[in-house]
């Protein structure tokens, strides 16, 4: 086995700065989404693609693979958003073995009073503090780290 590359000084700063800055950044974030909303960065997480679409409806691996949950985690956060009304499941119609997870009226309600302070507080935490143009080399190189990344989610564990 060959030894591995240690990070050197330069690349270590880098690789802490870019996970404190992540960690730091979803802490203030999921804060100020709790204060303000009463939802959770879990919910809103999940809220969010349901929101877009059509009809509020998504199967529920597909809502899994937008999030990059688990079906364990998913499973256990749509069990709670359904006890407080955001969400309901449904059978999926095209496939018995599928489930759907739809948006209820109260979901709707909650994500649309959440986003508009949310998205305040991205551009106030994040996009503020950066100009035009930082903004666009930071997409490219995210994209790029992004692009070649492996995939983690095995067929069996991602089917619903």
């Amino acid at each position: 086995m060959a030894e591995p590359q240690w990070l050197d000084k330069r690349e270590a700063r880098l690789w802490q700065s870019y996970c404190d800055t992540h960690r730091e950044l979803m802490r203030a974030l999921e804060a100020r989404l709790i204060s303000n909303s009463g939802l959770s960065g879990a919910d809103y997480a999940l809220l969010h693609p349901l929101s877009e679409a059509e009809d509020g409806v998504l199967r529920t691996r597909d809502l899994g693979r937008s999030v990059g949950w688990e079906r364990s985690r998913l499973s256990h956060q749509v069990s709670r958003m359904e006890k407080r009304g955001l969400v309901c499941r449904e059978e999926c119609t095209s496939d018995a073995r599928g489930s759907m997870v739809r948006l209820t009226a109260l979901g709707r309600r909650a994500i649309d009073a959440a986003a508009p302070d949310h998205v305040d507080a991205v551009r106030a935490y994040f996009f503020n503090r950066l100009t035009t143009q930082e903004q666009s080399q930071l997409t490219t190189l995210l994209e790029r780290i992004t692009a070649d990344l492996p995939t983690t989610c095995n067929p069996p564990d991602c089917d619903e």
